[in-house]
């Protein structure tokens, strides 16, 4: 038995922050019954809140917000008839299930790929039967954290591969999508979404005696088939256990069932407390990909106890009558499954909601000797939620407390007197529904009285909060979002600006060991997972500039390049863009006619729309390449945007392409060349940038470089020269002979996460944009500051938009990056550019719309 109310010692969870809703006069924000909550791989949060109007009439709604953003909530009117009783993120976070108590399952998608705008245009109905359990199919997709590999320099070996079987698969091996629930009267309904659009859906019975259903859960195992866990919600009957399995015959779905071994709780079966625990309130799989694990809570009017079941394969002992006649020889003896429980816990006070993680940790030995020892890792803990208020995490196998947390440390107003309240006769405020984040580092939970509430869980439950274990977990964690994908807001809640510095140069370090290829894949997520973390301290805030400006370059180099076209077809190996990064990097002449000799100009032939079309990024790259020079007399101050790139090699020999292309293209279409204000008439502007960018690129380069060996953006180049006095002195003639743009960098964000480092929780207002701290990083910088009435740009288009624009924008949830909705262009080529940025913004974040000033 496991005695909760014992935290171990350095056990850490505080508040976040807190979001309420407004009370209004005519429609008043309620709770649901039950209430369903769901976090997505993107941090999205969606939960589900009644609206109910004056004549007490009710419109459920789900309401989907950003945790960086959380007062800017996005509601859907469901048009659920009843209660939904079930919410459910796909894998890739981009669509939503909710279920209700009639049976009917819609399915949400982002319209225009935006967070903040979703339709829902198939689904599913088993009518007039309320769904208890919803999961989306299997895709086979699952990668392991090998915690104990940690400290290996390969991904590859941190992050491996497990072998998993779709749900489902169509020709070929794809996974097929779709999605499986199951019913209170015993039912399991499977819907497939066939690539042409049509649905396909089969319902069949658990078993041929069906029963209610108060609780389900489901479950996938790794050779494709689905387990089901039922209870009919009272102790005293058995939790059972179905394998389900889903095919397709002649056009139509299959589901075939059978019974797998079942379950009574061991608190039924102790005499002295058999009639304590009446009812079954909560039964839940480890992980959805975890079917031999289980958690079930018993509970009474005012306790509950908790117990861990695991599902194994024992053998069964052969009479020697049967030994006599057919001996038993090695892995030929019968074997049965049997439930054995894991562990449990004392008497507890009655448990209101249960959070599991997500993470998928592989540890080498899960027996209760390892489960019960002091190490904990974040992924290895779940939480449970009680009705006095307090949240525990404890260990997912030994249930051993980590961490606790107590309501009454929320957060009240500044305004409010400091005066003890009265206590009301009512129950205490409890969550009443909770989930984990993808990296188990946040906790949200939604309380009795609408309220959202997000805690932070700190990487080192178990020790003392040591910063160079933070920093390993918090590193390892970094590296599964870069590999994955996932989104890594909720790691950014435990940094502080003193760990900055090392988790940048760790991480670093870590990507430079990978290989030529794997680098490759993740170069600008890593860029964009720096200039997060750059937002956190003023002393890497320049950076942050620096990190969006090398991502937009790389993108501009990218499909620059891509638009040249071989003049023959059977041209060898190498593409015109291969071909001219070789060139360049070969050819050191500080004269760009004599380098742009070398190359076949037919390969840059294009149509003159196309060229005047770039236009805009083409006059970037000229601002850009005249800025930095123009700042190399102020190389020294680190504050100034721009810094890094002085003495980024690669970054600067990517410039000095752009400037070759943009010189060839403007022999073909004038009207496309960057526009200058120069002081002279005669002065040859495009030769005197990249003659002095030349000069600086030989400076930044080191020895590799110039022997035109390629290297990736982010590898460590080697030591590189100072630039000499001679081109400081001629980069400090430039504002006398052309005009210095002033660049637009991105706006500060006006997000969270940077003002939560102080570790002070916020009370904040849903639908009310709050009045937040001045962040100390971005104070320091002007750049990244902008006035109200200042004109706004569109930062991947690089058109001007006003100080009001008259177009829809969306803007990312991550690095303020501001665009238009609708393009204004129709050639190939610049919808070329745009749709890369269709469904995410150059950092990765997801698209919101911004409402017309």
């Amino acid at each position: 038995m496991c005695d909760l109310r014992r935290p171990a010692a350095g056990g850490m969870m505080d508040l976040a922050y807190v979001c309420e809703w407004e009370k209004w006069s005519k429609s008043t924000h309620c709770p649901s019954v039950p209430l369903a909550c769901a976090w997505s791989c993107r941090n999205l949060i969606a939960f589900t809140m009644d609206l109910r109007s004056d004549d007490q009439d009710l419109t459920r709604m789900i309401h989907i917000l950003d945790t960086e953003h959380p007062w800017d909530l996005h509601s859907i009117p469901s048009e659920h008839r009843e209660a939904i009783t079930c919410l459910e993120w796909d894998q890739s976070g981009s669509r939503l299930l909710s279920a209700d108590a009639d049976g009917q399952i819609k399915c949400w998608s982002m319209a225009d790929h935006l967070a903040n705008s979703w339709e829902s245009s198939v689904g599913s109905l088993v009518e007039g039967d309320p769904i208890v359990a919803l999961s989306w199919l299997h895709n086979g997709v699952k990668l392991a954290l090998h915690v104990e590999k940690s400290g290996a320099s390969s991904f590859g070996e941190k992050f491996s591969r497990v072998k998993f079987s779709p749900s489902l698969t169509l020709f070929g091996g794809k996974p097929m999508e779709g999605w499986i629930a199951v019913t209170v009267s015993g039912l399991v309904t499977v819907s497939l979404l066939k690539p042409s659009g049509q649905v396909l859906t089969s319902t069949e019975s658990l078993c041929r005696l069906r029963g209610r259903v108060a609780l389900a859960d489901i479950a996938f195992t790794g050779g494709g088939n689905i387990v089901v866990a039922t209870a009919d919600g009272s102790s005293a009957s058995p939790v059972q256990f179905y394998k389900v399995c889903v095919s397709v015959v002649s056009e139509k779905c299959r589901i075939d069932t059978e019974i797998l071994p079942s379950l009574f709780m061991r608190c039924t079966t102790d005499l002295n407390r058999k009639d304590k625990f009446p009812a079954i309130t909560h039964l839940k799989f480890l992980a959805r990909d975890m079917s031999e694990q289980v958690l079930l809570c018993a509970s009474s009017q005012t306790s509950s106890i908790v117990e861990c079941w695991s599902l194994r394969k024992e053998g069964l002992p052969v009479n020697n009558i049967f030994q006599q006649i057919s001996p038993v020889v090695g892995d030929k003896q019968p074997t049965i499954l049997k439930w054995r429980i894991l562990s449990a816990t004392n008497d507890l006070d009655r448990v209101s909601a249960v959070a599991l993680p997500k993470l998928p940790i592989s540890l080498t030995n899960t027996d209760l000797k390892v489960a019960s020892d002091t190490q904990f890792y974040p992924g290895l803990g779940l939480a449970l939620a009680f009705h006095d208020g307090s949240v525990h995490i404890v260990h997912r196998l030994s249930l051993q407390t980590m961490a606790v947390f107590y309501s009454s440390a929320a957060p009240r107003p500044v305004d409010e007197p400091a005066i003890k309240r009265p206590r009301t006769a009512g129950p205490a405020v409890h969550f009443k529904a909770m989930q984990l984040s993808w990296t188990s580092l946040a906790l949200v939970g939604i309380d009795n009285q609408g309220k959202l509430s997000v805690l932070r869980l700190s990487p080192s439950m178990g020790h003392p909060l040591e910063v160079g274990l933070a920093l390993r977990h918090l590193l390892f964690l970094l590296e599964y979002c870069m590999v994955t994908g996932y989104d890594w807001w909720d790691i950014l809640l435990h940094v502080q600006p003193s760990m900055v510095q090392s988790l940048v140069e760790k991480l670093h370090e870590e990507y430079t060991r990978q290989t030529a290829a794997l680098q490759q894949v993740l170069s600008t997520r890593i860029l964009a997972m720096k200039a997060s973390l750059c937002k956190l301290s003023p002393c890497t805030v320049t950076r942050v500039c620096d990190y969006h400006t090398k991502l937009f370059l790389i993108a501009i180099s990218s499909t620059l390049k891509s638009l040249l076209r071989p003049h023959f077809l059977n041209t060898p190996d190498k593409s015109p863009g291969d071909r001219l990064t070789e060139i360049c990097a070969k050819i050191t002449d500080v004269d760009i006619d004599k380098v742009m000799i070398n190359l076949k100009t037919e390969e840059f032939v294009l149509d003159m729309n196309t060229l005047q079309a770039l236009q805009q990024l083409l006059q970037w790259v000229g601002d850009f390449v005249l800025y930095l020079l123009a700042s190399l007399p102020n190389q020294g101050s680190l504050l100034r945007p721009g810094h890094s790139f002085l003495r980024d090699g690669t970054s600067l020999g990517m410039l000095r392409e752009l400037m070759v292309v943009i010189r060839i293209w403007g022999l073909l279409k004038p009207s496309c060349l960057p526009v200058y204000t120069a002081t002279s008439d005669t002065q040859d502007s495009m030769s005197l940038l990249f003659r002095l960018l030349t000069k600086l690129w030989i400076c930044s380069c080191s020895v590799w470089v110039l022997l035109g060996w390629q290297l990736l953006p982010g590898r460590d180049e080697g030591p590189a020269s100072e630039p000499d006095e001679a081109l400081v002195d001629e980069c400090c003639l430039l504002p006398s002979q052309l005009l210095i743009p002033s660049l637009d960098w991105l706006p500060a964000s006006d997000g969270l996460v940077s003002r939560l480092q102080p570790k002070q929780p916020l009370r904040l207002q849903f639908g009310r944009v709050p009045t937040l701290p001045g962040s100390a990083a971005t104070l320091q910088l002007d750049g990244l500051a902008r006035a109200p009435g200042q004109p706004k740009i569109d930062h991947l288009r690089r058109l001007h938009l006003g100080a009001c624009p008259t177009e829809e924008c969306k803007a990312c949830t991550r690095c303020g990056c501001v665009t238009m909705l609708k393009s204004p262009n129709r050639t190939t080529a610049v919808k070329q550019w745009e749709q890369r940025w269709i469904k995410n913004c150059l950092c990765g974040g997801l698209w919101w719309r911004v409402p017309l000033s």
